[in-house]
């Protein structure tokens, strides 16, 4: 073990000393001139920075039932290990990423407050924790930089003064707008003709104005003296030193006024400068004017009060805002706030609110109805490298978020197609009669769905009380989960009605017959594992099938005799995989037609390659061969050796191809075992 100074000593080696000086570069005015011509992109304003930070992290696209997706992988967390990473929301966060080009570009949605709406835990928050904490970081790269200004002062005893700009503004406000087109449209012509077009907007703050007026008289006019009283700086963003990242939540009414978003007059310095009017006796440290240059969060913002409501009128439209005393004041901020649907819904009702409604554009932000992804979102968080001391048994988490797209599914309209069949097809399952476009318009028609139904947080307290709720236990199991996930709907206070706790509850049953349904798949594949057997059958199964269509003989391995194709043996598989008598020629065509087309491309037929092949395989092969294991003998009390060693060799299977411990295959298989003693098999 290291002393601490040897430790202290390990640590500071490993400093990047050269990083943190670029990070706080400092220049005079002309040597930030010579920054801007080299990476004209340091002048970019807050929507187009935030647009090519998500976009630097790069983009995939994938077809999804005939429609393009893109996703932008931002939206991971790549930089915080996927802490933070959104699942299951691409069309969401593209309607917001197409917003910000859009505004990059200037075409009208930078003038707009986005709101992130949706149910309690659909990702609202943490959408805007991701825009906030990304734009910290992409300030620190050197394609993320900007740049804001000191005025040097003289101190009482002749020492330099640096005073910040307390709003942190472009530099390039300090050249007169007269003048200022001339520098950008140099800017403009370096750019890709398809680069949205830079842009430096506004006017000096009030401060930074009376700061800007005194020089100028000091320097009888020239202004370009008065840049020389002006030292350049890199600008790092960040939440935690109030330096252009912003947050506002409502607070009481009685505690709350508006210098909380524009600032305060500072009392003790009115004394000093004669003045309430004097903007240096004026704190710029509302939330406003602290986010300037990136972006500002709104809390649930539609409850604030209307007071406040009537300062985002102009912060959004104008980017403008008014501080006590004072002209209006530019800005350069993202606006984005977030809110449930009761509160949306009272903005709607609110014929004095239009003008906000006008301003405002609105980002459906639902539950992820897709399996795949709601599964994700638990696997975060309770893995098995992240639960210590114990184990989550497969498809644990799998019920959970099962039960949980449920809840959020609309029942569809057509009448031959349950609600766990749609669950499936959102999830890329192939159904009989249903396709890619069937898909769609179970979409398209149910247009509710994600926005009501369980809360990805509910499920995660769930999941955690059955952890802490069975410390005899190693391994966590499926039903401790669903057990906790019942027990929590008698109190669950977003549950208003009693028919909707009645139908959760249904949602259950259903979830609990689909996991009988796994394991019993499970634990007969594993009972048919003996790849050996498989092949012979198969082998088997191939010859008649190839006779039969050729109208041929097949010839007996053991009498050497030639006989008629095996029809028995050939309807036994065929009929595990729900092939009718009508359609047996078809497919026993299409098998043949399947291998032909792999030796056409020089490839050998293997039987697992074709996965409705290798079903009907493994269920013929657990019908013939379950008698024998004898499984339903594992719930009595004496089991000879000879089926305890043909136990154990399935139990070996479910450890080594599905996931299992020596725990959790125990369960499972005491449990399917107690289905076949009740005389409980499904053929599937």
């Amino acid at each position: 073990m290291p002393t601490g100074a040897e430790l202290i000593a390990s640590l500071a080696a490993r400093q990047n000393l050269r990083e943190y000086r670029k990070i706080n570069w400092k220049g005079t005015f002309s040597e930030y001139l010579d920054v801007v011509i080299a990476n004209p992109k340091v002048v970019r304003n807050a929507y187009q920075r935030v647009y090519d930070m998500i976009i630097e992290k790069g983009v995939e696209e994938r077809i999804v039932n005939k429609e393009k997706q893109v996703r932008y992988l931002f939206f991971d967390d790549p930089d915080n290990n996927g802490r933070d990473a959104i699942f299951g929301l691409d069309k969401t966060l593209a309607n917001l990423v197409n917003i910000f080009k859009s505004a990059a570009y200037g075409y009208g949605t930078e003038r707009r407050v986005l709101l992130l709406h949706g149910p309690v835990g659909s990702s609202k928050s943490t959408i805007a924790r991701l825009l906030k904490r990304g734009l910290e970081r992409y300030s620190q790269t050197d394609e993320g930089a900007l740049y804001t200004y000191s005025w040097i002062e003289e101190g009482p005893d002749g020492e330099r003064i640096e005073i910040e700009c307390p709003m942190n503004q472009e530099p390039l406000l300090l050249i007169p707008r007269e003048h200022r087109g001339e520098i950008i449209d140099l800017i403009n012509r370096s750019l890709p003709p398809d680069h949205y077009p830079i842009t430096v907007e506004g006017e000096l703050n009030p401060f930074c104005r009376h700061m800007f007026n005194e020089k100028l008289r000091k320097y009888d006019g020239d202004w370009s003296k008065v840049l020389q009283d002006v030292v350049v700086r890199r600008l790092i963003l960040s939440e935690q030193d109030r330096v252009g990242i912003g947050t506002f939540q409502p607070k009481d009414e009685k505690n709350q006024d508006a210098t909380e978003l524009t600032g305060d007059i500072n009392y003790r310095k009115i004394a000093e400068y004669g003045s309430e009017s004097d903007p240096r006796a004026f704190n710029f440290d509302g939330e406003f004017n602290i986010a300037n240059r990136g972006i500002i969060e709104f809390i649930e913002v539609l409850k604030l009060d209307v007071a406040f409501l009537y300062d985002l009128l102009g912060a959004s439209q104008e980017h403008k805002i008014k501080p006590k005393k004072f002209a209006q004041t530019d800005i350069d901020e993202v606006i984005i706030g977030h809110t449930n649907e009761p509160e949306y819904k009272k903005l709607q009702s609110n014929e004095f609110m239009e003008a906000l409604r006008d301003r405002t554009v609105k980002i459906d932000v639902p539950y992820v109805t897709r399996l795949s992804d709601e599964i994700r979102i638990y696997e975060k968080d309770y893995n098995n490298d992240k639960v210590r001391g114990k184990r989550i048994a497969p498809h644990t988490l799998e019920v959970a978020a099962m039960w949980a797209v449920l809840t959020r599914l609309e029942e569809p309209k057509n009448a031959g197609l349950t609600l766990m069949q749609k669950l499936k097809l959102y999830n890329g399952k192939t159904l009989p009669g249903f396709t890619e476009d069937n898909i769609k318009e179970l979409r398209e028609e149910a247009d509710r769905e994600g926005m009501q139904g369980i809360s990805p947080r509910y499920v995660q307290d769930k999941i955690s009380n059955a952890l802490v709720a069975h410390p005899e236990v190693r391994s966590v199991n499926p039903f401790m989960v669903l057990n906790e996930l019942e027990a929590g709907l008698k109190h669950h206070s977003l549950i208003n009605s009693e028919e909707t706790r009645k139908h959760y509850k249904q949602l259950l049953t259903v979830v609990k017959e689909e996991y009988e349904n796994i394991v019993k798949n499970e634990v007969q594949r594993a009972i048919a594992a003996d790849e050996e057997a498989l092949a012979r059958l198969c082998g088997n199964y191939i010859d008649n099938v190839k006779a039969y269509t050729q109208r041929e003989k097949v010839k007996n391995k053991y009498t050497g005799q030639t006989e008629e194709p095996d029809e028995r043996l050939m309807r036994s598989i065929e009929e595990k995989i729900d092939i009718p008598e009508s359609r047996k020629d078809d497919f026993r065509r299409e098998i043949m037609n399947y291998i032909g087309g792999l030796a056409l491309d020089g490839k050998k037929f293997d039987y697992k390659s074709n996965e409705r092949l290798l079903k009907a395989l493994e269920l013929k092969l657990f019908q013939d061969q379950k008698d024998t294991i004898k499984l339903t003998s594992l719930v009595s009390s004496v089991v000879d050796k000879d089926t305890q060693e043909k136990i154990d060799i399935v139990k070996s299977r479910l450890i080594r191809n599905y996931g299992y411990d020596e725990d959790s295959a125990t369960d499972v298989l005491n449990y399917v075992a107690s289905i076949f003693a009740r005389g409980d098999v499904k053929r599937t």
